[in-house]
Order: structure tokens, then C-alpha cells, then sequence
């Protein structure tokens, strides 16, 4: 039984901490859905999403009103359109996104994420088609996110793929340059991506999953602030402890709307991600966080390790919570949806160099930055190879979600939107990647790959 004080705080963290679920993604397989004939592949996406997917947003709509806990996010994941498409006879899969789009239209979910390609290791045809359509998909659509993993620890990294994919967002901005590239925005390029991973603009439904499964991710950022309040002054240990028993009570809540959302959908239950994911409201960031532990600003020296402590903690916690912790599971370090790091970014204190030391120890990576519009194509592919590195030889998830605002400079600021922020600026090193991307090939994978 639930004790009042701990519903009174459930309430409180609800109300004045901007706790919520983030997001119900359901998660629909389209293997059967592959066809020779791309308009009859098309139709068979639509038609599947479409059925699996009906009742999605009208049920998270009544778990929300029955129990008063606040669902930002109705998603939908899908297999990777390059594995279904690959059987079409055609050199246009700009369709099959557009296919994807009507599907969330008529379902009236948020964002429907899938539109990708695994290429670790080497690209089919299927790949080379699908990424060299990414930039008209996102131009063209409203709701469809696309991801493309070009490394892994097993395999390495792709170089002739993040070669590709540094041009692909150069493109895909300026298909997008009304909109300062927003595009963008619904672009990732992982390392050691997962298959069920409920947030966007990465998820994607693997190939190992179910027919169809329901994942939920949650988000605290303003709990753990709150909590923390209470341990000024105290030790580092203290300070986990804290974050752990805020990170149970979080997931608890998760795993409870997951397993409703399941029962009511007839739909497998898949895992809790208990992601920290900010928001760019004041009293839902991870920055702040960091600052609370004493840091001045976010950026400045100790950062990194006041964030290291931050992920663990939250991974420790949220794993006593649930047996179906999965996905990214960790603190979110996003720029244009942190309000801590938009001013941190706005005063210098937080730089490129110094995100992409957080992201070893952090979920995810170098997520909702923008830079010059000027910035080459060969320097996104380095930063992208970068990122790749960090995450082949620690096993860890890494990724980069970069937005090279067409016509705008350092200083300058990017305005993307509601949960998406704006985003300042921020300046890249100048000195050129251009021969070093252009060797191509393969970065070999590293000598801790070799367990078996």
C-alpha cells in the first residue's frame, strides 16, 4: 500500500516539479510489409501503422486523465525503413517517409521515427538509397525522424558512412533553411544504437523486438533539482543516494503507466527508459542539476564528474525500480531543450570541446547543437567521427544531432520550438577535417570488441 505521504509526493513532484512521462511509443514491426512494388509497400505501411497504432493516443489520453499523470509524448517506432524497402524496385524512397507521415497524421502522434539505416559495418543498395533521401524525406515531412548508425564496438565505424551522412546534414539543412534547418533537428547519426529506444529523433523499432510493443520514457529533471535542495553541503555519496531513491521513485511511476498502456493496447510491454530528458522550461534541467551540486555553471571545471555521478545514480535507482529498464536510460544533455544549457552555451562557459567530454559519461551525446551554416561538411563528419569514437570504445550509446543553421553566425540563435528550444550558435574549430574524411573505409573496432 501506498503510505499519504508518498502519494502527497507524488502529487507535489507532479504539480511543482515538472515531473511526466515523456512519452508512450508503441513500436510496430513492417517486415511483412515489404513488397516489390514500392505504391503496394507504401500502402501496406500506411495500412499496418494505421491498424496496430488507432487506439495509441486515445488511450495514453485516458491513463493520463485517470490517473493525473501528464503523457507529453504519443510516438511511434518502426523497423528500419531500409530493411523493408530493400525489396522495392525503385531508386525513390522518398514515398515510403511520406508513407510514415500519413500514418502519424491519422494517428496523431507527435513523431513517428524509423526512417533509417544500419550500416556499421557496410551499406546495401537499400542504404545508399534511403540515406541519400533523408534530406527531401525531412524536408518534405512533418512528423517522420530519421537515424542512421554508422559505428558499433563490434563492428568499428563507418567512415565512408559518416563521410555521407556529414553531406546529408549539410543537405538536409538547406532543404530546411526556411525553418533555420529544422530538419535537422529530426536527424540523429548513433553509434551503438539500440532497438528500443522510445525517444526521438532516434528511436527506431529493432529487428529483434516483437510484432508490436509498447516502451515509456520518463523524465525528472525537476524532481532530482528539488531533492537535491535538501543535501546542500553534504558529501558526494550522500548526493547519489539521493538521486537513487529519486530515480526509484520516477521509474515506479513509469513502470506503472508502461504496464497500463500495455494491458489496454493488448500490446507487449517492452522496457522503462529513465532518461533524464530537460525541457526548456525554468526548473526542468539537467544543467541545473549539475549546478546544485556546486558548480558555478554548467561547462566549468568538474562539470564532467558532477555529471558521471548524475547518470549513474540515476541507472542504479531506476534499475531497482523495474526489471525492464532499457533504451538510453541516463541523463540527456540536449542544448536548445536545457535551459541551463542555453545560458551556459550563451556565456561561453559551455562549449563544443566540453560537451563532447560529457558525453563519456552521459546518455547519448552531441544532441540539438547548432553551429555556423557555414560550417563544411568534412568538419560535421569529423565531429560525427568523434562522437563515433567515444561510443565504439567505451560500449556505450553515442550520437550527434547537429543543426548547421543556414545564414547564421556565432552569436546568432536558432529558434526551433516547443519541447525542441532554441539554440544558440556555437562556435566549431576552423582547422580543416577535409583529408582525413575523405581516407574513407573503416575504423577497425577495438581489442576489448573480442568476447566471444
Amino acid at each position: 500500500m501506498l503510505s499519504r505521504n508518498e502519494i502527497m509526493q507524488t502529487i507535489q513532484m507532479i504539480d511543482q516539479q515538472h515531473l511526466d512521462i515523456r512519452t508512450i511509443t508503441m513500436g510496430i514491426s513492417l517486415l511483412s510489409c515489404a513488397d516489390p512494388d514500392p505504391e503496394a509497400c507504401c500502402r501496406k505501411i500506411y495500412d499496418k501503422i494505421c491498424r496496430k497504432a488507432e487506439r495509441l493516443v486515445p488511450v495514453g489520453e485516458t491513463i493520463e486523465a485517470e490517473f493525473g499523470i501528464p503523457i507529453v509524448n504519443k510516438r511511434i517506432s518502426v523497423t528500419p525503413i531500409a530493411l523493408v524497402a530493400a525489396a522495392c524496385e525503385t531508386a525513390d524512397y522518398v514515398p515510403f517517409a511520406k508513407a510514415l507521415d500519413r500514418a502519424a497524421k491519422t494517428c496523431g502522434v507527435n513523431f513517428i521515427g524509423g526512417y533509417s539505416a544500419l550500416v556499421q559495418k557496410g551499406m546495401t543498395e537499400a542504404d545508399r538509397k534511403l540515406m541519400d533521401a533523408i534530406p527531401e524525406a525531412l524536408a518534405e515531412t512533418e512528423f517522420v525522424c530519421s537515424s542512421v548508425n554508422v559505428g558499433s564496438t563490434r563492428a568499428g565505424i563507418n567512415m565512408d558512412a559518416v563521410r555521407q551522412m556529414g553531406q546529408v546534414v549539410k543537405k538536409t539543412a538547406q532543404r530546411t533553411a526556411d525553418r533555420d534547418g529544422f530538419g535537422c533537428a529530426k536527424l540523429v547519426v548513433f553509434c551503438n544504437a539500440v532497438e528500443d529506444n522510445p525517444f526521438m529523433a532516434g528511436a527506431f523499432h529493432g529487428v529483434g523486438e516483437a510484432e508490436t510493443v509498447i516502451n515509456v520514457g520518463v523524465s525528472g529533471p525537476g524532481v532530482v533539482y528539488h531533492a537535491l535542495q535538501s543535501v546542500k553541503g553534504q558529501p558526494f555519496d550522500v548526493v547519489a543516494e539521493t538521486v537513487k531513491k529519486t530515480a526509484f521513485r520516477v521509474t515506479r511511476m513509469g513502470q506503472l503507466v508502461a504496464k497500463e498502456a500495455s494491458q489496454r493496447l493488448d500490446t507487449q510491454f517492452g522496457i522503462v527508459d529513465l532518461s533524464l530528458a530537460p525541457t526548456p522550461a525554468v526548473g526542468d534541467s539537467v544543467a541545473r542539476i549539475l549546478e546544485e551540486m556546486g558548480l558555478e555553471v554548467c561547462g566549468t571545471h568538474g562539470t564532467t564528474a558532477a555529471l558521471a555521478l548524475l547518470n549513474d545514480a540515476v541507472k542504479k535507482g531506476g534499475v531497482m525500480a523495474s526489471s525492464s529498464v532499457g533504451g538510453l536510460s541516463g541523463a540527456f544533455i540536449p542544448v536548445s531543450e536545457d535551459e541551463g544549457m542555453i545560458a551556459a552555451a550563451r556565456s561561453g562557459a559551455l562549449t563544443l570541446d566540453k560537451l563532447e567530454a560529457m558525453t563519456c559519461v552521459c546518455s547519448v551525446g552531441l544532441d540539438m547543437i547548432a553551429v555556423p551554416g557555414d560550417t563544411s561538411a568534412a568538419t560535421i563528419s569529423a565531429i560525427i567521427a568523434d562522437e563515433a569514437a567515444i561510443g565504439m570504445v567505451n560500449n556505450k550509446t553515442t550520437a550527434v544531432r547537429i543543426i548547421p543553421a543556414p545564414g547564421k553566425g556565432v552569436g546568432d540563435t536558432v529558434e526551433m520550438g516547443g519541447l525542441l528550444g532554441s539554440a544558440p550558435v556555437m562556435p566549431v574549430h576552423t582547422g580543416s577535417a577535409e583529408d582525413f574524411i575523405a581516407r574513407g573505409g573503416r575504423i577497425p573496432a577495438p581489442l576489448h570488441s573480442l568476447k566471444n
